[in-house]
């Protein structure tokens, strides 16, 4: 440690030795070519010392002594080169300024020609010193018994680096055996006396032929296809897969030391094997800028997501609802720390289910959207308090939906839930309620639209949380059901398809997105654990535990039996609905009413069904032949 807080300074002292060394010989070994006329070395040191100054101070300026020489590459080098060129240069000038006796050409340019060759010398031998270094560490390593043998993709700046860093790195347990990378140039190669092998597609043979435990993919923005063809072999092979995030400006801003740190698991994201959903931002802007907009439930998983977006896009005046006062605070601070004064914020602690604090809020803020993502979510909760469900998802979207055409809000957007399709749950049934009383105001000045979509990946009580919990606890894995499909995506998807909605709604319309094949819940626990490094059923073992109350097999995102309106996102599409009267919405929230003041759940749920027709119970779509025709329209 006391060698290397001084490290710079032994490097300066060995280098202006090696000049002094290097004129010293010359001087006494060709006097005549000094200049000196005679054999006194006294004549040398003045000049001497002018040479150490002129060499060493374009050194320092250049940052030279700054550098760590064992990952210097051909430019470090050139730059040593070139300071050292302009250091001669100066100090031929002042030599023949300031004495009237100088050097010979030819003895200070042979000098320092001796210094810089010296210098160069000097730092290769350190470099490969460490290099030494490290292939004994590695051979110390291969004796333990925790030893991980690792191959990185990418065999380019970034694996190079992550190479040098866990290499020489004393706490890392990885013994690198290869690289492999899709550039002919430098399969069959060796780069740090480490084999390149390739291309990637045949990675199932590199790894048949030379298993690795684990893959760190180092390549930026790797193409979806090809991270999804990687984590399939991996998953085969028994293999973990990590990834190195951000590659390029993460080795620009971070320290070498701390590089190995940030190597990551693959992202649950990614194991959905499909590319991230963009959509239009200029047009969510164009919508947002300059406007009031309001969030209900804008504390929770989409409520905050759609803040953080709302809030880069320059709204107005930003309006948060939420009736959980520490939702609310965090993401109130967190909005706070990032705009400041910049963005107007207002928070306000009200229940949807308050229909005169609804009203007041609205009154008194007047905002020209409405962002409505208050509800009740769970769906085995809302079976066992199915009078919450009514409250506060029905009531309180009812209360909004009103409030909103009296004080003429410009749009109102209603965040959906693909159990809303043909639902078997109370939950489900009370959304697909909420799209009813969105399709009954198709004449009125506010514009509604209802946004419907699957599973969000990372929401406060998805599955993928519990999954994780479960595996870094050593398991058991809990599944319901064996059988059991859902879609996936995003939240950054989810928020990006409601602000879409948002800016191209017109008209009581229900607005789905595309969101590729649905995943098994079976096939996602299984990946989960083997790439975490563990076996499932062995290390891990996956329990089925059966259906939950109120939850099907697979969901559905659209109504069988209505039309799918493409819009000019390919990936976005309209289900448009018949149309609804208000007064038969209105009836069915006097007989909703009457069964909550009831306190029966049986007749709520009874009130529920008539309600809403297309609401059943679930052994009527789990049933063997309902799940059996699913799977066959999924193969096709």
């Amino acid at each position: 440690m006391h060698l290397n807080k001084h490290r710079n300074m032994i490097i300066l002292l060995i280098d202006i030795f090696i000049l002094i060394m290097a004129c010293t010989v010359l001087f006494y070994v060709f006097p005549q070519n000094s200049g000196a006329g005679s054999s006194h070395f006294i004549f040398l040191i003045p000049h001497l010392l002018l040479l150490i100054i002129c060499e060493t101070i374009p050194q320092y300026l250049c940052r030279n002594y700054n550098r760590l020489w064992r990952y210097a590459e051909s430019i470090e080098f050139l730059l040593m080169l070139f300071s050292g060129f302009i250091g001669y240069i100066v100090f031929i000038i002042l030599d023949h300024l300031l004495f009237e006796r100088q050097l010979m050409i030819l003895f200070s340019l042979t000098a320092c020609s001796i210094y810089q060759l010296g210098m160069i010398i000097l730092r290769l031998c350190y470099r490969h010193y460490q290099s030494v270094f490290s292939h004994k560490y590695k051979k110390r390593m291969k004796s333990r018994k925790d030893i991980i043998t690792l191959a990185i993709i990418g065999a380019g700046e970034a694996g190079v680096k992550l190479y040098e860093v866990l290499s020489g790195n004393p706490d890392s347990k990885y013994n690198i055996l290869f690289f492999i990378d899709d550039s002919v140039d430098k399969i069959g190669k060796r780069i740090r006396n480490i084999p390149v092998k390739g291309p990637i597609s045949k990675l199932d043979k590199i790894l048949s032929d030379c298993p690795v435990h684990e893959i760190i993919i180092t390549i930026p923005k790797i193409p979806v296809s090809i991270q999804k063809e990687i984590l399939d072999t991996c998953l085969k092979r028994k293999c973990r897969v990590q990834i190195l995030p951000s590659t390029l400006d993460y080795l620009q801003n971070a320290g070498d030391n701390d590089l190995w740190k940030n190597i990551r698991d693959i992202n649950i994201e990614e194991l959905l094997g499909r590319d991230p959903i963009v959509l239009d931002n200029k047009e969510v802007e164009s919508f947002i800028r300059h406007k009031t907009v309001m969030v209900t439930g804008g504390g929770g998983s989409i409520g905050s997501e759609l803040c953080r977006q709302i809030a880069k896009a320059n709204p107005k005046k930003l309006l948060i609802v939420d009736i959980y006062e520490n939702n609310a605070y965090d993401i109130q601070q967190e909005l706070k720390q990032l705009y400041q004064d910049k963005l107007n914020l207002k928070v306000e602690i009200a229940s949807v289910s308050d229909k005169d604090k609804i009203y007041h809020l609205i009154e008194q803020y007047r905002p020209n959207i409405v962002f409505h993502a208050a509800a009740h979510k769970h769906v085995p909760l809302m079976e066992d308090c199915p009078e919450e469900a009514i409250k506060n998802n029905i009531l309180g979207t009812y209360y909004m939906v009103l409030a909103s055409e009296k004080y003429k809000v410009e749009k109102f957007i209603l965040i959906s839930t693909d159990k809303a399709v043909n639902p078997t749950s109370i939950m489900g049934a009370s959304k697909r309620f909420c799209e009813m009383i969105l399709q009954s105001r198709q004449k009125c000045s506010t514009e509604f639209a209802a946004v419907r979509f699957g599973n969000v990946l990372g929401s406060n009580g998805s599955v993928i949380p519990l999954f994780k919990k479960q595996i870094a606890m050593g398991g058991p894995v809990t599944i319901t059901d064996k059988r059991i499909v859902r879609y996936f995506m995003t939240i950054s998807e989810a928020v990006q398809l409601v602000l879409q909605a948002g800016a191209m709604a017109s008209s009581s319309e229900i607005y789905v997105l595309d969101m590729g094949e649905p995943v098994k819940i079976l096939d996602l626990a299984e990946n989960m654990i083997r790439l975490s490094g563990y076996v499932p059923y062995k290390d891990i073992p996956i329990i089925e535990v059966g259906l939950r109350p109120g939850e099907k097999l697979y969901e559905e995102l659209l109504m069988k039996s209505e039309e799918l309106v493409a819009t000019t996102n390919q990936k976005i599409f309209i289900e448009r609905q018949k149309h609804i009267s208000r007064l038969e919405i209105n009836f069915k929230i006097k007989s909703l009413t009457s069964a909550l003041n009831s306190h029966s759940p049986k007749k709520m749920k009874q009130m529920l069904k008539k309600a809403v027709s297309t609401y059943i119970d679930p052994e009527e779509v789990n049933t063997p032949i309902h799940q059996s025709s699913h799977e066959n329209n999924i193969t096709k």
